[in-house]
């Protein structure tokens, strides 16, 4: 499975664009990510008060072409909560969505996780298709229809 990119732009070069960051933040979050292995750049973003879960979902969006879904306000059948466990959406920070037919949606932090992606796959017999949202809506909409883990 390949992502191709809606623009050939990196994450930090979106943000300035829109003026979200500005070269200094984007040298801290690359010095903060190298310094602090495993964290993402849209992470270290945050982490350093430099941008909001909002701009880096919405930047990825922009970058990869997937839509942005804001869960707040979200109903979720419980017939499509079924298809995938809570333990699950917990672990790579996704929910799914909306099913039809064997086409499932899930709202995903990073829907660049190729694992997520065919670990959902296989446990739902279904394709999947990515939206992004932010890590605080996910796991609000996960306690919210799954309950605390």
């Amino acid at each position: 499975m390949r992502f191709e990119r809606a623009s050939n732009k990196h994450l930090g070069e979106l943000l300035i664009e829109r003026g979200v960051i500005g070269r200094v933040q984007l040298d801290a979050a690359l010095e903060y990510q190298k310094s602090n292995k495993g964290v993402l750049f849209g992470e270290a973003l945050i982490l350093l008060g430099h941008a909001t879960e909002e701009d880096i979902a919405q930047a990825l969006t922009c970058q990869y072409g997937f839509p942005y879904l804001p869960l707040a306000n979200y109903e979720i059948d419980p017939e499509v909560l079924s298809s995938i466990p809570g333990n699950i959406c917990e672990q790579f920070c996704l929910i799914p969505i909306d099913k039809i037919g064997k086409n499932l949606t899930l709202a995903m932090a990073n829907p660049l996780n190729v694992k997520a992606v065919e670990d959902v796959e296989l446990l739902s017999g279904c394709t999947v298709q990515a939206f992004v949202s932010t890590v605080s809506d996910i796991r609000s909409a996960i306690k919210r229809y799954y309950g605390s883990a």
